[in-house]
């Protein structure tokens, strides 16, 4: 069911969410893209030879977070760690580029920056090479991560957890980010309990059954899971993203909404969570109720879905979305 969303409401929305104060903690990577085309088998194994037409650099993991809130004007700051390496250095670039306050961020010595090399050939993947590291985070590391949140929560409307079970997050470091009236997170399953007692928890389905335990098959499973959910969390929400079957909302009070997706076309899903949770969020900031907030990421993740690999929605794409639904 729908709850009304409408294009002037919508827009009325985008103002009050401009310039809010983010602050994003989480995983962060570098996408780096080789996209090409394909002519020819290799002689020296049966895989295709890929002709690179061009390459490029983006923000991947929580940095995709922090793209979408910049895309929507709020302002961001960052917390993460990096490698001292060359693609820490990338990281540093790349959000400032983004005009993303990357003071927040913390060296560790011990392991790499995340990147991911995706080759792209007539708009089909056709690898990936990831270098990384998914071990805990040594304690003097998470202690001054922790630091570094704790003392920036509190300056902040709201802030998000994204994490990709890098081996960042720990409970004091979620326990840190409370200082923000809002604190969203979209938590991989084996995390999930490290994010109790956050304001949202946003998973998609596939996350939301094994965290829960129970297989989604139906509405019916699905409202088993968003309860146990709820009720192992002791969140005020639950938003389960569904890909081409919508969205879920839990709440603690009550609340229940089914909402059936809006894309038009399904290109690729990479990074609609991300785009999902920064608007999830900054609306939430803006004092939205949730059933608006949730609609809204609706759209946001309807217009993202059209575009090919880990993108960003404007408000106007959104707003587009929006006015042909209504």
């Amino acid at each position: 069911m729908r709850n009304g969303l409408v294009e002037p409401r919508a827009r009325e929305l985008f103002g009050r969410m401009r310039d809010k104060r983010v602050l994003v903690v989480g995983d962060v990577m570098v996408d780096e893209w080789v996209w090409g085309s394909v002519t020819r088998i290799s002689p020296e194994a049966p895989v295709p030879v890929v002709r690179v037409n061009d390459h490029s650099f983006t923000l991947g993991g929580a940095g995709n977070v922090a793209s979408n809130l910049r895309a929507i004007g709020a302002r961001v700051s960052f917390v993460a760690t990096v490698g001292d390496d060359a693609e820490g250095r990338r990281v540093r670039e790349l959000l400032d580029a983004a005009d993303v306050d990357a003071s927040g961020l913390v060296t560790v010595t011990d392991r790499p920056t995340t990147r991911k090399t995706r080759i792209v050939a007539h708009n089909q993947q056709v690898v990936r090479a990831d270098w990384e590291s998914a071990a805990a985070l040594e304690p003097g590391d998470g202690a001054r991560l922790r630091d570094v949140v704790a003392q920036r929560a509190a300056g902040h409307d709201a802030v998000v957890l994204s994490d990709y079970a890098k081996g960042l997050f720990s409970r004091e470091i979620v326990e840190a980010a409370g200082g923000a009236a809002v604190v969203t997170a979209d938590p991989k399953p084996a995390n999930i309990d490290l994010f109790a007692g956050v304001t949202c928890v946003a998973p998609n389905a596939g996350e939301a059954a094994a965290a829960s335990g129970i297989a989604i098959v139906d509405d019916a499973s699905l409202e088993r899971a968003g309860s146990v959910l709820l009720e192992r969390l002791g969140c005020r929400y639950v938003v389960v993203t569904r890909g081409e079957r919508g969205m879920a909302l839990f709440g603690a009070q009550g609340e229940r909404m089914l909402i059936p997706s809006v894309a038009r076309a399904v290109y690729d899903v990479s990074g609609a969570g991300d785009t999902v949770i920064a608007v999830l969020t900054l609306a939430l900031a803006a004092g939205a109720p949730i059933t608006l907030a949730v609609e809204l990421a609706n759209f946001a993740a309807g217009a993202v879905v059209a575009k090919l690999g880990t993108a960003t929605a404007s408000p106007a794409e959104i707003l587009e979305l929006v006015g042909a639904d209504g």
